[in-house]
C-alpha cells in the first residue's frame, strides 16, 4: 500500500528541520570532558573547604581550578570537535564563543573588582551566575540541554547570595562539580561524547 503524500511530505519536513538544527548548533560541547571538569570542582571544593578562613588561599584553590578545568574543556571540546568535523569558525561556533566568552571576561574582571575591595563572600555568587550566563547565552546556538545546564548554574548562584562563604564553597562544588558531571554524562550519552 503506497504512503499517503502528506505523511511522506511531514517526513521530509521533519527531516529537512532536523538537519538544518544540527548545521545551525555548535555541537562540539564535550560530555566526558565536562565530566572531568565536574571531577576537577569536586576536589577544589574539598580543598576550598579547608581553607576557606583564609580568602587568598580559597581563591588560589578556586583560581586554579578554573585554569585546569579550563584547559581539560577546551581540549576535549578541539577533540569532539575534530572527530565530528565541526570548525571552530563556522557562524554557529562563532556565535556559541561570543556568547559564552562574554560573561566569562566580565566574571574576570568582577573577581578583580570584588578581590581589589576586599569582598570575597560574593564571589561563589557572582561565579556561578555568571558562568550560568555564558552557558545559557551560548546554549542558544547549540544543543538543547546546555541552557538547561546554565540555568541549573544561575540558580545556584541565587542561592549563593543569601549564605555565608563556606556554603558558597559548597554551592560552587554542587555547581562546577556536580552539575558538570550529570550533565556531563548526558551529553557523552546522547551527543557523542
Amino acid at each position: 500500500m503506497p504512503v499517503p503524500i502528506h505523511e511522506h511530505a511531514a517526513d521530509n519536513l521533519r527531516y529537512i528541520r532536523e538537519a538544518m538544527e544540527r548545521a545551525s548548533a555548535f555541537t562540539s560541547i564535550p560530555g566526558w570532558g565536562g565530566v572531568i571538569v565536574g571531577l576537577v570542582a569536586i576536589v577544589a571544593t574539598a580543598i576550598g573547604h579547608t581553607v576557606v578562613s583564609v580568602p587568598r588561599d580559597w581563591i588560589s584553590v578556586w583560581l586554579a581550578a578554573a585554569v585546569v578545568g579550563s584547559i581539560i574543556g577546551g581540549v576535549s571540546m578541539a577533540r569532539k570537535a575534530k572527530r565530528t568535523n565541526v570548525s571552530f569558525t563556522s557562524a554557529s561556533s562563532r556565535r556559541f564563543f561570543t556568547c559564552y566568552f562574554a560573561p566569562m571576561v566580565a566574571g574576570a574582571i568582577l573577581t578583580l573588582a570584588l578581590w581589589r575591595a576586599g569582598a570575597v563572600q560574593p564571589l561563589p555568587a557572582a561565579w556561578l551566575v555568571l558562568y550560568g550566563t555564558g552557558i545559557v547565552s551560548g546554549g542558544a546556538y547549540s544543543i538543547r540541554v546546555v541552557s538547561f545546564l546554565g540555568l541549573g548554574f544561575i540558580a545556584l548562584g541565587i542561592v549563593a547570595v543569601f549564605v555565608p562563604l563556606m556554603l558558597g564553597n559548597l554551592l560552587l562544588g554542587a555547581g562546577f562539580g556536580a552539575l558538570h558531571v550529570i550533565f556531563g554524562i548526558v551529553i557523552a550519552r546522547s551527543y557523542g561524547g
